[in-house]
């Protein structure tokens, strides 16, 4: 039999070498695919989307077949190019042969396809899976022995394929990536899925107005006070109580407020026979949890409670809404009633006004964990109530307290600027 020419072998090696490189930039493509993306183009109709998903289903077959052809391809090419150098430059030189074939290889058969199916993936995939799905027909009888074999192997090392992670399954955490960094979409629907799965991380507590904020009907007052009061309240919902807020007999609604504001001689039995059934939350119930009780409940407002039931403040729809869809307002800064801007950049804020509330209206980054205002969390930072006004330095802000009044912090003064070492300055 006569022996193979030179040119019949250097072309046998170069499709071996493009065999090699497909299997290789395939393996890379099919494993870093987007599996998302390839189960939306499957569900369009793309027919190599739904067959890269097939084979996908069964990782561990996908990688024997190909890594069966890559390494058949390899050894094969292996011995051609030992064949080529003794026919070259004789029985003396083939330990030359190696060392050709390993840099060839490395270059055009693995460096170079695999940067290629790195920078895409998808496009590589999907062709390569109308050639990988009919060599897994071809070549079962090979890859089913491999993946059993390999698969015991594993079970002897204490490695079981049931108890490996799907590699489609997603934790909270990763998500919340996916979406902030992974998803190309306009900023506010994004900030608004952001907002969705960040509501599990938020108690009522986190976001309620507090006890001393609650603007509420005292029936104890006279009459034509409560008139007023009703008359120029900017709520739809106020709580009706009797002299103290944990004494609460229900909740109005203002709609239901004509129907004794236009009798001749409205009555304090009047103003109760209108008002709701309070409701009433936990105050650490998260806020994903209270949405669904809001809607199951068909409530819009209810009365944060402590563990001892007395109430610590109020919570509505709208304030969780607004934790997905960002406040109903343009210029926060100018809107919020308790942040004022001045016109050096500093701002001056009420000491009860929430944290969550300042760094989302002013981009801060203030700390959450803890006090929930901004009173509380000077308070906390400085170990003790002030008695005079002072500066600390915290989370890169300058915080200069301005107003003290029955142990509570009133008003602060905030500029943002550097981080410097936090000091007190006694004025």
């Amino acid at each position: 039999m006569d022996e193979p020419s030179v040119g019949a072998l250097f072309g046998t090696l170069a499709i071996l070498i493009f065999l090699s490189a497909y299997f290789s930039g395939s393996e890379t493509a099919m494993m870093r695919v987007n599996r998302y993306r390839l189960k939306h183009l499957a569900n369009e109709g793309n027919r190599g989307a739904r067959k890269a998903s097939r084979l996908l289903k069964r990782p561990d077959r996908l990688l024997s077949l190909i890594l069966i052809g890559n390494n058949f391809v390899n050894f094969t090419a292996a011995s051609i190019a030992t064949l080529l150098v003794i026919h070259i430059f004789g029985e003396s030189h083939v330990a030359w042969a190696p060392i050709i074939c390993t840099v060839v290889f490395l270059i055009f058969a693995e460096v170079a396809p695999k940067t290629i199916a790195e920078a895409y993936p998808e496009k590589i995939s999907l062709v390569s899976a109308y050639i990988l799905q009919p060599l897994m027909v071809l070549c079962w009888i090979l890859v089913e022995p491999v993946i059993r074999f390999s698969n015991g192997m594993l079970r002897l090392v204490g490695v079981s394929k049931e108890e490996s992670e799907d590699p489609d399954s997603l934790t909270h955490e990763e998500l919340r990536t996916v979406v902030n960094e992974g998803v190309t979409m306009a900023e506010r629907p994004q900030g608004m899925m952001l907002g969705v799965l960040d509501l599990n991380k938020v108690t009522v507590n986190d976001i309620m107005v507090g006890r001393t904020d609650i603007e509420g009907i005292d029936i104890a007052n006279d009459i034509e006070d409560i008139l007023n009061q009703i008359r120029s309240t900017q709520h739809t919902r106020i709580p009706v109580y009797n002299e103290d807020i944990d004494k609460v007999l229900g909740v109005l609604h203002l709609r239901n407020a004509a129907r004794f504001l236009t009798a001749d001689d409205p009555t304090k039995a009047a103003i109760i026979q209108e008002t709701d059934e309070p409701y009433f939350v936990p105050e650490n119930t998260p806020l994903q949890t209270q949405l669904v009780n809001f809607q199951q409940a068909k409530e819009r407002i209810g009365l944060v409670v402590d563990e001892y039931g007395d109430i610590e403040g109020i919570v509505t729809m709208e304030d969780i809404l607004e934790e997905i869809v960002g406040e109903f307002t343009t210029d926060l800064s100018e809107t919020s009633v308790d942040i004022h801007p001045n016109d050096d950049g500093s701002y001056l804020i009420d000491g009860g006004a929430h944290i969550r509330l300042i760094n989302r209206t002013l981009g801060w980054e203030l700390p959450t964990e803890g006090p929930k205002t901004l009173s509380g969390l000077i308070i906390e930072e400085l170990e003790t109530i002030p008695d005079s006004a002072c500066c600390i330095q915290l989370a890169g802000c300058r915080i200069e307290i301005v107003q003290i009044q029955d142990n509570l912090i009133k008003t602060a003064r905030i500029e943002k600027g550097p981080e410097d070492e936090a000091e007190d300055l006694e004025e």
